[in-house]
Parts: C-alpha cells; sequence; structure tokens
C-alpha cells in the first residue's frame, strides 16, 4: 500500500456547512483539512437565502420569541410523522438541542445572525398541526464585509446579493414582492439601498444570505488555521480493517493519499445535477434540467461511501422548489408569487388540485402526486394570473413584464381565460369552470377546497394589504398571464444514513468508524418535510457541529 502522501486529523470534503464542522474540530484541538471539487468555496450553501431554521434558539429567548424543546419535537411530530431511520426521536432531539449549543458556539466566535420576524414555521396555523412558532424560528447571518476575508473574497462562490446588485436580507424578500403596493415593501427597499449604497461608500464587499454565512465560518477557518484546498475533489475512501482512515483525493492533475487521523467528514452536495442518478431515483420525470443547486452537486461522494458498505435512505426526494424555465432555458424558482391573490394553479385538464401558497416543498411533492395521479398530467402545471396580480406584484424579480416573455412563448398571455386555454392545451370549457369555482369563493377570502391563506405562512407571503385574504383573491381582470411550472429543486435530500452523532451507519444500522457526514449527502432528519425556512442548512451545521464534537470527544478519550 503507498505510503500517505499527506496526514491530518480531520478531513472534511465540501466547504458549506462544512466549514461548521471544520471549525469546530479546530476548536477542539484537532489539526483539519478541507477539500473542494469545485474552484469556489461555499457550494449551494453560499448560492442560497442563508437561512438557518433553529427552534428555541438563543436569537429567540433575547427577544422573547416563546418556544421549547417540547414544542419543537410535537411540531416534528406534526410536519414531519413517520419516525424512520433518517428522523429517528434520537436525531431530532439532537439536531434541536444541538442547534441551541451550535448557535452559542458561532456566536462565541464571532458569528453574527439575525431573527427573522414574522418568517413564520411553514405548517404554523394549519388544521392540525401543534408546536409551530408564528413568529418564526428562523435566523441569517448578518451583513459581512468580504473584505475581511483578504485573497479569500476570490474564492468565494457569489451569492444571491451578488446576482441581484444589491445587498438583501432573505427575511425582508416577501415584504420586497409588494413593493409596487405597500408603503412597508417601499420602507423596505429605502433600507436596502441605503445599506448598498453605505457599502459602496465604505469601499466595503457587503455579503448577505448565504454568502455571509458561508464567509463568516470561512473567516474563523482561516483564523484556526483550517487547511483548505480547491479544485480537489474527493476520488475515493480509504478503508483500513473496517475503519475509515482517510481519503483519496484528485490535486493538481493526481490522486493522493490523505491520511485522516481521527475523522473524516463528508459534507458534500447531494446528486441533483447528476442526470444518471436523477433518472436512477428521483421521482420522475426529473433530468436535474429544474434545479438550482451548485454545479458539484453530482453524487459521487454518496457512491462512493455506498461502495463501502454504507446505507442510504429519502433517495428520491429533493428541497423541491415549483421553478418555470425562463427563455433562456435557465430555472426559475416561484417562492412567492404563488401566494398572491389573483393566481390559480391548474394541471394540464385545467383543475385545480392544491393549496397553491403552501411551502414551496410541499408545493413540489403535491405537483408529482397529482402527477402520477393523472398518469402524467401535472408536470407541468400551470401558474394563471389576472392583470390586477401582474400589476401589483413581482414575477421572478421583475415588476413588469419583458417583451421576450411573451414574444417567446415563455409568459402566455391572453384577454379571455378561454383564449389563454387554448394557448396553454388546456380545454377551455374546463378551465373557465375551474376559475369560475375559484372565484366565487375566493372574492369572500375564503377556500373550502383547499384553504389557501389559512396558515401563517401563507398569509406572510401573501399582500398584507389585500382583505380579507391575504393569500387568495378571484382571478379576474384580464389581460391573464399563464406560466408552466415544473418541480424544481434547490438540491436532493437523500442520501447516506447517519446517527444522531452524525456518524454514518452501514446496511445493518452499525456505526462505519471514522466517517461521519451532513448536509445534502445524507437523508435530512426532515423526512420528507421541510418544516421552515432553513432547515436544509441549519441540518447541515448542526450535524457538522455534532459530529466534530463527538468526533474530539473520542480523540480526548484515545489520548
Amino acid at each position: 500500500m503507498p505510503d500517505w502522501e499527506y496526514a491530518t486529523d480531520v478531513v472534511v470534503v465540501g466547504s458549506g456547512g462544512g466549514l461548521c464542522g471544520a471549525v469546530t474540530a479546530a476548536v477542539h484541538g484537532l489539526e483539519t483539512l478541507v477539500i473542494e471539487k469545485e474552484p469556489l468555496i461555499g457550494g449551494s450553501t453560499a448560492m442560497s437565502g442563508g437561512v438557518l431554521w433553529l427552534p428555541n434558539n438563543p436569537l429567540m429567548r433575547a427577544e422573547g420569541v416563546p418556544d421549547s424543546f417540547d414544542e419543537a419535537m410535537a411540531y416534528f411530530d406534526s410536519v414531519v410523522g413517520e419516525v424512520r431511520p433518517a428522523s429517528s426521536k434520537e436525531r431530532r432531539a439532537a439536531y434541536i438541542n444541538e442547534g441551541v449549543n451550535m448557535i452559542r458556539f458561532l456566536q462565541d466566535l464571532g458569528m453574527s445572525f439575525r431573527r427573522c420576524e414574522g418568517y413564520s414555521d411553514y405548517y404554523a396555523e394549519m388544521r392540525g398541526v401543534v408546536g409551530y412558532s408564528s413568529r418564526g424560528r428562523s435566523i441569517e447571518p448578518t451583513v459581512t464585509d468580504g473584505n475581511e476575508l483578504g485573497p479569500w473574497l476570490a474564492k468565494l462562490r457569489p451569492g444571491i446579493a451578488a446576482s441581484l446588485g444589491v445587498v438583501v436580507f432573505t427575511g425582508e424578500s416577501a415584504a420586497l414582492q409588494t413593493i409596487k403596493r405597500s408603503p412597508r415593501a417601499v420602507t423596505t427597499a429605502a433600507k436596502v439601498a441605503a445599506r448598498t449604497a453605505a457599502g459602496k461608500l465604505k469601499g466595503e464587499s457587503r455579503l448577505a444570505n448565504g454568502a455571509a454565512l458561508v464567509a463568516q465560518a470561512l473567516k474563523i477557518a482561516i483564523e484556526h488555521e483550517v487547511s483548505i484546498w480547491t479544485e480537489t475533489p474527493l476520488v475515493d475512501l480509504v478503508v483500513e480493517n473496517g475503519r475509515v482512515t482517510g481519503v483519496v483525493a484528485k490535486r493538481c492533475g493526481r490522486d493522493i493519499r490523505i491520511r485522516a487521523n481521527r475523522a473524516v467528514l463528508l459534507s458534500s452536495g447531494g446528486f441533483a445535477q447528476s442526470a444518471e442518478m436523477r433518472q436512477r431515483y428521483s421521482m420522475q420525470p426529473n433530468s436535474g434540467a429544474w434545479t438550482v443547486a451548485s454545479p458539484g452537486d453530482t453524487g459521487e461522494v454518496i457512491e462512493a461511501a455506498i461502495q463501502y458498505g454504507a446505507a442510504s435512505d429519502l433517495m428520491d426526494d429533493a428541497w423541491w422548489i415549483p421553478a418555470s424555465v425562463m427563455p433562456d432555458g435557465r430555472p426559475a424558482p416561484h417562492v412567492g408569487e404563488r401566494s398572491k391573490p389573483g393566481s390559480i394553479i391548474v394541471d394540464q385538464t385545467g383543475d385545480r388540485y392544491f393549496n397553491e401558497a403552501l411551502s414551496y416543498m410541499e408545493a413540489g411533492r403535491q405537483l408529482y402526486a397529482r402527477n402520477e395521479s393523472t398518469g402524467g398530467k401535472a408536470v407541468p402545471s400551470w401558474l394563471i394570473m389576472d392583470g390586477r396580480n401582474r400589476s401589483r406584484y413581482l414575477f421572478s424579480f421583475q415588476p413588469n413584464t419583458p417583451d421576450e416573455w411573451i414574444s417567446s412563448g415563455y409568459m402566455k398571455r391572453a384577454d379571455t381565460i378561454e383564449e389563454l386555454a387554448r394557448q396553454c392545451g388546456i380545454d377551455p370549457v374546463r378551465l373557465s369552470a375551474t376559475v369560475d369555482r375559484f372565484n366565487g369563493s375566493a372574492r369572500q377570502g375564503v377556500d373550502p377546497d383547499f384553504h389557501r391563506g389559512e396558515g401563517a405562512y401563507e398569509r406572510y407571503m401573501g399582500d398584507a394589504l389585500h382583505k380579507p385574504n391575504p393569500a387568495l383573491g378571484p382571478v379576474e381582470k384580464p389581460p391573464f398571464h399563464a406560466v408552466a411550472l415544473y418541480p424544481g429543486d434547490v438540491g436532493t435530500s437523500g442520501g447516506l444514513l447517519s446517527d444522531e452523532f452524525a456518524r454514518v451507519l452501514d446496511t445493518e444500522q452499525r456505526p462505519i468508524a471514522g466517517l461521519y457526514a451532513t448536509g445534502n449527502c445524507t437523508a435530512t432528519v426532515m423526512g420528507h418535510a421541510y418544516p421552515g425556512a432553513g432547515a436544509s442548512i441549519a441540518a447541515s451545521f448542526v450535524f457538522a457541529y455534532i459530529g466534530m464534537k463527538h468526533a474530539a470527544q473520542v480523540a480526548s478519550r484515545s489520548r
């Protein structure tokens, strides 16, 4: 067996939530190396909203927002439901309890967060659900000056703020969608503009959202002498006598063997960008064309661990977000648009089949469920909006309808519902009947079929100025518009099975010595649900923290 070219205590594969694990290991005295396959650091985490869903977190306590372990567990039981290995009672309890400890740990090291007030749990106030928080359990990083990273700033994957050209908090996005009609939205926009301008005047490279989260964690990792190698993909694991003792990685064009004396933490993405794995595991149709996950989400890390006996679960699921396909072929996720009055979603037969304002993951699951029950009549579905809706609210961050959207056929437009139906290939009579039924109750602000607008999240994402139901209004004012919706996603949510200590389990449910995992390469503790904004990123950070704390404890005992 060839010699090791490099040796360290901990090897972390992936630089999203894995940075939290790297920091944890380093602070506990373990020499740590992070290997990242992409040229840029942060993966899908840097590209995200950077929100963390953490029950009973210290920011809630500081602001007097009531919560408890028991309420959070009750909410898990209501929403996630079935207890299975990936979402066992032990993993749920570890996530809630250690999430509190993790935030305190990161705050003590200099990371800074703000509460997303009003960004409610996604199932808050819905029928049959208990233990929720209507004020919300989500937090996000404060604005960060990327210049503090020095030369590492050039290695940071750009986030949402970079593409928008403004420094906006994720918790502000719902308000900004009503900027054409809400004084509150105008005030929020003014704050965003002032924040952005102030950064430029000070010569700062201001970051928000996922980029800020990764930047803050990266800064601490650098301060604690964590080594970080980019453009270094994992090739294989090294297993000796049943224990993972290191990895093989490709660096500078050749394979090198890296010894991990204490632990290997897998924190890569999932397989959202692998057409072959999507065809093999995902609900269909899905080739990965509708995902907005990091280009590095190609699944080889999951397959490497499975080769050595690792168990997997939830491989058919993902963090779904209904998306349209823009004229340039780019998928565009739609979150708040579905919650605005004057809109409706129907399948290809013209029938409405779910509450359009549900959380994005739940909406994606509804698309697939309907597609299966109708023999392929719901992918794509159609998001239909009336003229009042299009004049009042942003769509894909645009205040108006670009001519290209209409000329390319991306967005259909017609003066009548019947003509719109014909453009969409829907039976005009059937669609007209669906809209008439919907409008009859929507004018009263009620939805007897699917209860749209009853949940706190649905109202939060709606239009507070629209009465009596912020998330519901008739589709009646021409011209009418329609866009095809597909089950897009921000990453897969199934993968390696791990326990409450983030140890990867084999097919006999036994821990594989020396191997830990977190993030989208694992089967999520959230099961088939998404309890609140930032549930995926939070779980990635929490179990990275748990795993490396456990590895440090094992190392201490062995010494």
